[in-house]
């Protein structure tokens, strides 16, 4: 079988690694193409995933719009040379619509309730959407629901084991508490009208989270020089083991946070945007607290994250309730190994 994957962010080379191991183990042929936005090609380089490179895109609208025909026309040349029998990706409109040229189906992951353009963009060129159960929005027939996570993809026991040298790395003793918190660029499509955490708020946090435990912060923009100086400075594949040892993660990617909760770490989530998975696993698990963007809300976030560094039986019941989480849910890579071999079945 051969397969296309197209990554535009980051975190689809997370969600895809492992498909794509096992998937070459198994005689099948892939070819990914990526988006060089941040770290994905870095992180591709690291995870020794070969790909071709489709241009670096646009943080506007109208910078979105120009790029649609330039990446499609990538993704379509390098298609007609590789014969994919099947394209698959996280909600890509350019794999989704070059797959309809060539008459090949499209899978596509996509548990972003709010990416209302992106849906337009992708979904009438798609086959079938795999979204988590805990997803809120109204379900296309094309949906088909899943019982995971698609962090799940990569931070099950089955393919991530913590490296405690990460500890080293950052300058942490083993038995220390450290807090990592992460502030977004808000320039993607779907976060126009967020503004997230205050200047002032960031710094309040820094303030009140030092007199518990260790701070750093993983910021996709510029910092104010007092801040700066707690920029964390890692590779960036080692971040999930930051994750996993800290004491709490507090920040506005909705990603880090479930990230977190995979890995038994309470996390803090702040945005006015509902997302199913985050509301799931704070409703069923505890694992994540999700609070708004608004002035009221960051003070209540603080305070909860006060809370949780104070309490040492808050940090071990997070590892009790990861336990729960994952002896209920899915390996999902598995799950999609077997959802994508079938389609090659008579």
């Amino acid at each position: 079988m051969r397969i296309l994957i197209d990554i535009g962010h980051p975190a689809h080379v997370h969600y895809f690694k492992n498909f794509y191991y096992l998937m070459s183990d198994r005689g099948h042929k892939i070819l990914i193409t990526a988006r060089k936005k941040e770290v994905s090609h870095d992180l591709l380089n690291s995870n020794n995933l070969p790909f071709i490179d489709r241009g670096t895109g646009s943080n506007s609208m109208i910078g979105k719009l120009g790029y649609l025909p330039k990446a499609n026309f990538i993704l379509l040349k390098e298609a007609i040379k590789f014969k994919p029998d099947v394209f698959l990706s996280f909600s890509s409109p350019y794999a989704a619509q070059v797959s309809f040229l060539l008459n090949k189906p499209h899978i596509a992951f996509d548990d972003t309730e709010h990416a209302k353009l992106g849906r337009m963009m992708y979904r009438p060129f798609t086959n079938t959407v795999l979204s988590p159960e805990s997803y809120n929005g109204k379900l296309s027939p094309k949906q088909k629901l899943f019982n995971g996570y698609l962090e799940l993809m990569y931070l099950h026991p089955s393919y991530f084991t913590p490296d405690e040298t990460v500890l080293d790395i950052i300058g942490v003793k083993r038995e220390e508490k450290f807090v990592l918190l992460r502030f977004v660029s808000w320039k993607a499509t779907h976060d126009a009208g967020h503004t997230g955490v205050s200047l002032e708020n960031k710094r309040k946090a820094v303030q009140q989270f030092s007199k518990y435990a260790r701070v750093f912060i993983s910021s996709e923009g510029e910092l104010p020089e007092d801040l700066e100086s707690f920029r964390i400075s890692i590779p960036p594949n080692k971040m999930h083991d930051v994750l996993n040892f800290a004491s709490l993660f507090y920040g506005e990617s909705g990603t880090m946070a479930s990230e977190s909760a995979m890995l038994g770490t309470n996390a803090i989530f702040l945005n006015n945007s509902t997302l199913g998975y985050l509301d799931d696993l704070e409703k069923r698990y505890g694992l994540v607290h999700n609070f708004t963007e608004s002035l009221d809300d960051q003070q209540k976030s603080i305070n909860k994250g006060i809370e949780l560094l104070s309490n040492e039986e808050c940090i071990k019941e997070a590892l009790l309730q990861r336990d729960r989480l994952l002896n209920e849910k899915i390996d999902v890579t598995a799950f999609l190994v077997d959802y994508v071999e079938k389609l090659n079945s008579p």
